[in-house]
């Protein structure tokens, strides 16, 4: 049941995305600045810190997985983004379709799963062994499924670990990371998670059994997005979020202390569009 519900609440989210774009066409009035980004940046509290100290023009915020929002941007839809998703970010939003990139912060992913670990999961040397124990173990994984940020790096992580997932242990949500992770708690199984919004949610039975691997480093990029008529805070926005609200963000805690982010070393690049 909750996997259904977690598809169709997908499916609304959708269709809320695609309204939103719509409603940020240029019209009577200031032209919001198109804010995309991702879930795992709304669920771990950081968007939470860059909405609520921005005091420049208004944003209009669409979140959905690393994915839909590489591509909504390289339509021109969005004026700024923020995704975690390296590769997707090489492939979809290169310098033909973005002016400026900024370097942010890096979170870290978990597996989690059942406290019980039939896999031995904690035990393993590094990443790919332990992807390659829940695999021997026959699982059950429960994936997002969705082409994010996260989905992303957990395919990198079974191609590491030399194994095809599949069904029936192998099981995609389709969802953002908090409905798997409750979808994960009551099949007993595991998941991989974004520390920080895994450190939000209450009531999981699910216990980080490993993390202990530099392959688990999770970095979060902005982009201003590449246009004839690019939002004249756009620029401003992506600047003063590599500054102040990242040092903001780089300020956020885990439970147990240890800081939910780190700060990514670098300064804004300017991109110059490749030649025809």
């Amino acid at each position: 049941m909750r996997l259904l519900q977690a598809t169709f609440c997908r499916v609304k989210r959708v269709i809320a995305v695609c309204a939103l774009l719509a409603a940020c066409h240029p019209g009577p009035g200031p032209r919001p600045l198109r804010f995309g980004t991702t879930y795992t940046v709304q669920q771990s509290g950081a968007l939470d810190v860059i909405e609520s100290l921005w005091t420049g023009a208004p944003l209009a915020t669409v979140v959905g997985p690393s994915g839909q929002i590489l591509r909504s941007a390289a339509q021109g839809d969005l004026d700024v983004v923020i995704t975690h998703a390296p590769a997707l970010e090489a492939r979809l939003l290169g310098t033909e379709h973005a002016s400026l990139r900024c370097p942010l912060v890096a979170s870290r992913f978990a597996l989690v799963g059942p406290t019980t670990d039939p896999a031995g999961v904690a035990g393993a040397a590094g990443a790919a062994e332990a992807f390659r124990r829940i695999a021997a173990a026959r699982g059950p994984f429960v994936s997002r499924g969705d082409s994010s940020g996260t989905h992303t790096k957990e395919l990198a992580l079974w191609r590491a670990a030399g194994v095809i997932a599949a069904r029936p242990w192998y099981i995609e949500s389709g969802a953002d990371q908090a409905t798997t992770l409750h979808i994960a708690d009551e099949r007993n199984a595991y998941a991989l998670a974004d520390l920080p919004t895994y450190a939000k949610l209450t009531g999981l039975g699910l216990r980080v059994l490993f993390a202990n691997d530099t392959a688990l480093t999770n970095p979060y990029t902005l982009y201003v997005v590449r246009a004839p008529d690019e939002h004249p805070a756009a620029q401003p926005f992506a600047r003063w979020v590599a500054t102040t609200a990242r040092a903001r963000i780089a300020a956020l805690h885990l439970p147990d202390g240890t800081p939910a982010f780190a700060m990514r070393a670098g300064e804004c690049l300017t991109l110059s569009p490749s030649p025809p």
